[in-house]
């Protein structure tokens, strides 16, 4: 269907303001401006989030080249030739306009909700009805109020089944994604506690999901859950009283009780042998893992096959071939100062679009590479495929392209006619590794995006740094989660600074401020002028503050554009003679304020002085600052109180002596839940954006941002009496299993965390290290716990068991140990979807 501007505003009931005399046919749905692939085709809604709005990007759209808008205020600013349409709820109008789209296609849609494995179950299907249609699918997990709507946008007319999943947060918004998805069959995974915070109960949250099945054919759903049970019975009761769906079918499973699918037997040996009787007979499938999760997943999975009449022995071989679906997106260092973004799970052109996205983020490399697989999962015809996604590469500026399979091979003459953009092409990932070494891979970002049947992991090992098996793992999800939770609470006109000094905590340089900068925070505030530089050089372009600028540096502070914090007469003095005997005038500086943490900053006594040197500088003052002592302590609520008084009657000051406002800030993480008044013009977030609550208060959904996981080396079986480590330190009192995992003092694993103070996970049990801390290995004790084998995997701290009571038992603060991780153990960044 082609979609022209009066077509969208009748759909949603705008009001043409404004309509280029050009016909213009859209074809592509834009909510973000720092995502814009094909900005002449497409149209941007402008949404009013909590903190942002997207009208106040309209104009940067408009220089991107964007000329087709939906709004609900009129524009400040003239956007000559651009198509602007106008409706009460720019978000509703997405809603509407998704909704109607869908009711174009007539072919059956499996709709998913539940708590857990919502995705799982959506890319499993996938790869099992792959054969028999051409799919249209949610890209990861985009089951949102706004996911939903762009994922049934997708929809074309090569396609003939969709699998589209659903989340919601609070009552009142499945019944908007119904309208969208208008499911033929329903598939409930699970309930539970997961994004509960909406919701009063279970019950509630239970029946608001069930409204995404309100004119299903079937639903199919595990009968072992008594709350998903009796709520669909309910439902369906709902239904025959009002006599207007007795005919839904239910195709139930169970281990349990009768069911459509009755599970008699789950056996787990290497793979998972799964005996059911169905229709009177006994059926069976073998799936390659052994958790829980995968196995529930992959019998709803198999319920839906039979349901959708897909012979048994087909399943079974198709069951047998399943493969773990990665819900990650990841970012590795790579040998030769290279940067690895792997996202091999799956070769869509969605999913592309959003890697690619991920990938324009990364500003440490100017250059550009995608090593890209055949594109399997596609209705499109393989010509205009790979015109698409060569005109993509385009309009995301990548320099180089390394094709594998032979359907891209085939149609290498829509990436060579690219200007700017090398290609290579290989017939098989084999082919390339044979090649691997005359590629000459350096200074550059490396985006990995290939099918499964390609085993792009083979790939990634070869790119990525060598390290040992302890890596520390950063979820910039996480991260962006607990960003939001703290915008949510500021008021619209407060800034953000993110403290990321120190290696942003431990957690990486660029890799963190990229994510920042992405996400539009207003500073960010490093130690040394040094880790500015390194930002600068890695592409960060945003306002920088050096909190300890040094005399040898402001050569570079100058050259990088960065802004020093100006705490004493004499460093005020000495910054102040280097700028005029370079001519420089109102150089952006911050001035610290000494107010009762006694550490750095201008005692107000000597604030005289320093108003007198202010008139006479060449500083321009972009903010004045102070620290809190005690905000996270409600004991020490006066003193907070206090020390926020001295710091805006010293402001007051100063503004009156140099004539100009600037920005003050005094509020750390703990301040700005704890006292939003001192929130002021900007706010200094650190600790709380790696999820550590420093206040403890208990009421922020903060998400642990770093996992510190290490392996098992060795495994030894002691009898009582015998000793571990040095100085015999550790005495194994019976007979004893120890694990010796990679991981040391030299790592970051504090020393004082040996002799059973410390502990680690060990397959979800909580095991104690035993005798001393060594500096590359520490012994645990693992007795009594089944089926631990030599290389797996032990969690030294994360969501699982928290950095905090780590530092507990060490005695001392997450910063601490957060910090202390060696620049030796591995970073992996990476996207949950």
């Amino acid at each position: 269907m082609q979609y022209t501007i009066p077509v969208i505003a009748q759909i949603i009931k705008g009001k043409i303001q404004q309509q280029s005399p050009e016909e213009t046919h859209i074809d592509r749905l834009l909510l973000d401006s720092r995502k814009i692939l094909f900005p002449a085709t497409s149209l941007f809604f402008a949404l009013k989030g909590a903190r942002r709005n997207g009208h106040d990007f309209l104009y940067e759209n408009y220089e991107k080249g964007v000329r087709n808008f939906v709004v609900s205020e009129d524009p400040a600013m003239q956007l000559p030739g651009a198509n602007i349409i106008l409706v009460k709820d720019t978000l509703a109008a997405l809603q509407a306009l998704a909704s109607h789209h869908r009711k174009q296609f007539q072919f059956p849609i499996i709709g998913i909700t539940g708590s857990n494995g919502k995705t799982i179950v959506k890319e499993w299907l996938s790869q099992l009805l792959e054969a028999d249609y051409n799919i249209v699918k949610s890209p990861k997990s985009y089951n949102s109020q706004i996911g939903v709507p762009l994922s049934v946008w997708q929809i074309n007319e090569q396609h003939n089944l969709g699998i589209f999943e659903a989340g919601i947060s609070q009552s009142g918004e499945m019944e908007k994604l119904e309208k969208i998805i208008q499911p033929d069959i329903g598939v409930f995974t699970n309930i539970g506690e997961a994004h509960s915070q909406g919701f009063m109960s279970i019950r509630q949250k239970l029946n608001e999901k069930l409204q995404l099945f309100k004119h299903v054919n079937a639903i199919i759903y595990c009968k072992d859950y008594s709350e998903i049970n009796e709520g669909i019975a309910s439902y369906l009761h709902q239904f025959h009283q009002a006599e207007s769906r007795p005919d839904i079918k239910l195709f139930d499973w169970s281990t349990k009780t009768n069911a459509t699918l009755r599970v008699t037997s789950i056996i787990k040996n290497g793979f998972t042998d799964i005996t059911a009787e169905y229709n009177g007979e006994i059926i069976s499938v073998h799936v390659p893992f052994n958790d829980d999760a995968s196995i529930e997943n992959a019998i709803t999975c198999w319920c839906v096959l039979l349901y959708k009449g897909i012979p048994q022995n087909v399943i079974a071989e198709r069951m047998l071939k399943l493969t773990r679906v990665s819900m990650r997106l990841e970012l590795k260092k790579g040998s030769n100062n290279c940067s690895i973004i792997n996202d091999s799970y799956s070769s869509d052109i969605s999913s592309l679009k959003i890697a690619l996205d991920f990938l324009a983020q990364q500003r440490q490399h100017s250059k550009k590479t995608i090593i890209l697989s055949d594109i399997l999962q596609s209705a499109e015809s393989d010509a205009d495929l790979y015109d698409l996604v060569a005109k993509t590469l385009k309009e995301k500026h990548i320099n180089r392209l390394i094709g594998i399979g032979e359907h891209i091979s085939r149609h290498r003459k829509s990436f060579e006619k690219i200007e700017g953009l090398d290609s290579l092409f290989y017939p098989s990932t084999e082919v390339f590794r044979k090649d691997f070494y005359h590629l000459n891979f350096n200074n550059e970002s490396i985006l990995l995006k290939g099918a499964r049947i390609f085993k792009f992991e083979e790939i990634s090992r070869q790119l990525e740094q060598k390290a040992h098996q302890t890596v520390l793992e950063i979820n910039l999800e996480a991260f962006a989660n607990n960003l939001k939770v703290y915008q949510h609470l500021l008021q619209p006109s407060t800034k953000m600074m993110a403290m990321v000094k120190a290696f942003s905590y431990g957690s990486g340089s660029y890799e963190i401020a990229n994510l920042l900068q992405f996400h539009k925070v207003d500073y960010l505030a490093v130690a040394y002028a040094d880790e500015g530089v390194e930002l600068r050089k890695a592409g960060i372009t945003m306002p920088v503050m050096v909190m300890n600028p040094e005399e040898s540096t402001y050569d570079a502070i100058v050259q990088f554009q960065l802004q020093p914090d100006i705490f004493s007469i004499a460093q005020l003095e000495s910054f102040d003679n280097f700028l005029k005997q370079q001519e420089i005038i109102d150089f952006p500086v911050h001035i610290e304020l000494e107010t009762g943490m006694n550490r750095l900053g201008f005692d107000l006594k000597e604030l005289p002085q320093l108003l007198e040197l202010l008139k006479q500088s060449a500083f321009k003052v972009q903010s004045v600052f102070s620290h809190l002592a005690a905000s996270e302590d409600p004991n020490e609520d006066v003193y907070t109180k206090m020390q926020g008084e001295k710091f805006l009657e010293a402001c007051k000051k100063i503004e009156n002596a140099i004539g100009y406002p600037f920005i003050k800030h005094i509020a750390n993480s703990a301040a700005i839940l704890r006292h939003p008044h001192l929130q002021l013009d900007m706010v200094r977030l650190g600790i709380g954006l790696y999820g550590v609550d420093s206040s403890e208060s208990g009421l922020l959904p903060l998400q642990e941002v770093s996992t510190l996981k290490t392996t098992i080396a060795q495994i030894k079986h002691l009898h009582a009496k015998e000793t571990v480590g040095y100085n015999r330190r550790g005495k194994a009192k019976k007979k004893t299993a120890i694990a010796t995992v990679r991981i040391g003092y030299a790592d970051g694993y504090e020393r004082r965390l040996g002799n059973g103070v410390g502990k680690m996970l060990v397959k979800g049990t909580l095991v104690p290290v035993i005798g001393s801390v060594c500096m590359d290995m520490t012994m645990i004790d693992i007795t009594g716990i089944d089926d631990v084998k030599e290389g797996d995997e032990v969690i030294v701290f994360g969501n699982e068991l928290s950095i905090a009571d780590v530092a507990k038992w060490a005695g001392t603060i997450p910063y601490e140990i957060m910090t202390g991780i060696s620049q030796r153990v591995k970073r992996v960044y990476y996207e949950e979807s």
